[in-house]
This record gives structure tokens, sequence and C-alpha cells, in this order.
């Protein structure tokens, strides 16, 4: 197969699809006789990301696959298409969030002993329910509680493709300085209503790391 032909089959099955597609997803929609290797189909999907350089429109790479997305810098004009309002996050959510997400596996006792207040058991069920957590274990103690870590659909969302791009956390200083940066840096978290919308997925991971900080 050509390698021209190979990208535009590519680009076809990525565009009709809901959900990011992997690589061996890809494969096996080929038939035996014209699957290519998977090292020549990895060089046509970057290949064709790069075809996408400059466009409104992305070949991004995230936890579950390759996905076309409309680029951040237009999200705006594209987020008037639709009547209904962004999803909006409690600030204690994102913050729980973002302590399974920086230290996981944990468990909810982990979570209230950091942040100093009992968790919403609503809270763990949005998280499990929006397939952003999963339970990855139970801690060998009385009782034995659950332990959380995030899931592929978390990378998706925040547009990662690991943990390893989620943003490095300042050191640990002194909780008033913190409290007075985030007044002045991040006043959207210290809004009346107290929720930050994550509409958009790398303003999304931005917050994750600020709520992460604050803790």
């Amino acid at each position: 197969m050509q390698p021209q032909q190979l990208k535009a089959i590519l680009e076809a099955l990525i565009m009709s699809s809901n959900t990011p597609l992997s690589v061996e997803r890809l494969l096996a929609v080929f038939s035996e006789e014209e699957r290519p290797e998977q090292q020549h189909l990895i060089e046509a999907l970057y290949a064709l990301q790069l075809e996408y350089e400059g466009k409104s429109i992305e070949l991004k790479e995230v936890g579950s696959g390759f996905r076309f997305q409309v680029r951040k810098s237009y999200s705006d004009w594209v987020a008037r298409l639709w009547e209904e309002r962004p999803q909006r996050y409690s600030r204690a959510l994102l913050e729980t969030l973002a302590l399974i997400a920086y230290k996981q596996p944990i468990t909810r006792g982990d979570i209230e002993q950091i942040r100093g207040v009992a968790v919403n058991t609503q809270i763990i069920k949005t998280l499990l329910e929006r397939d952003w957590i999963e339970i990855v274990g139970e801690r060998d103690v009385p009782g034995r509680p659950s332990l959380y870590g995030t899931t592929k659909q978390f990378l998706d969302y925040f547009n990662l493709t690991s943990l390893a791009q989620l943003p490095e956390l300042p050191p640990i200083r002194d909780l008033d300085q913190i409290n007075a940066e985030l007044n002045l840096e991040i006043p959207a978290l210290l809004s009346v209503d107290t929720t930050v919308d994550t509409s958009q997925t790398a303003v999304g991971a931005d917050t994750l790391a600020e709520t992460a900080a604050a803790t």
C-alpha cells in the first residue's frame, strides 16, 4: 500500500470515529493481506499530523489513541455552536481529582487527610461515572480501603498522552504565601460560586495543576 493511500485511509478512519483510535485498533481494521507494518502505520500517522500543522484542526495523540480536534485557539468560536452550557465542576471535585492524579494510588482517607476535610461521596461517584478515575486495588490495612487511580479517559479529557505530561508541581512553600498567590493568579478558582469551567482540555489541565498545588 502506498504511503499516500495509507494516510488517506487513516484520516478517514479517525475522522469518522467518536473516540480516539489506538494503533492496535487501526491495524485491526485492515485485512491480513493489506495490513501495513505497525511502524509504517505509525509513520503515516505522524506524517498526517504534519499535514495538519497550521490548520484549525489537529491530529492529536491522547491516552486512548489518535483523534482529530479543534485547536485551542479556535475553541471560543466553536463553543458558540452549542446551546448547552459546558459542564462546571466544584473546586472540591477538582482538588480531589488533582490529588488522585498526582498521588495515585491513593485512598479516600489519604485525600481527606491531605485536604483536611471529608470527601463528599458524590464527588467520588461523579469521578467514577465520568470514567476519570477507577479502583486499582485495595490497601492491605484493616477495612481494606479502595485505592484510586486515573484512567485513559482522564488523559483524553485533559489532552494528555501519559501522566508524565502533568505539569510539574512547585516545591512546598508557606501556606500563607500560596494563598496570596492564588488570590492574585487564579481568581476563577476563588469565585463566589467556587466552580471552574473545564470545557477546554488544555485549560482543564492547567487548572488541575493549580488545584493540586493549592492542597
